[in-house]
């Protein structure tokens, strides 16, 4: 498939865009050589020279899997003042923010 200058008129005014026409036909170009590379990585690998040999004894892929476990911890007011570096009266003193 290969695109025109009336495809590039359209995704401008779909973008918003406003394009001379020299910026037209440069991103006309550009879009034909990404068309063109994105063709060519669709390509099969079988399309390779026959140079590399498949083991029949490829890593296997899986996923691994572990329990949740509960872990309780102490969570107390009076811990987390006492952890915190700045405090006054039982509340967290943090930087003003604006």
């Amino acid at each position: 498939m290969s695109l025109s200058i009336k495809d590039v008129e359209n995704l401008a005014e779909l973008a918003k865009l406003e394009l001379t026409q020299e910026e037209k036909e440069s991103l006309l170009h550009d879009m034909d050589s990404i068309l063109g590379y994105v063709k060519q990585i669709e390509r099969p690998s079988a399309e390779v020279d026959g140079s590399i040999e498949l083991s029949s004894e490829a890593p296997r892929i899986y996923n691994v899997w572990r329990e949740d476990i509960l872990e309780p911890r102490e969570f107390s007011k009076e811990l987390i003042v006492e952890q915190f570096p700045d405090s006054q009266d039982g509340f967290l003193k943090v930087k003003k923010i604006l």
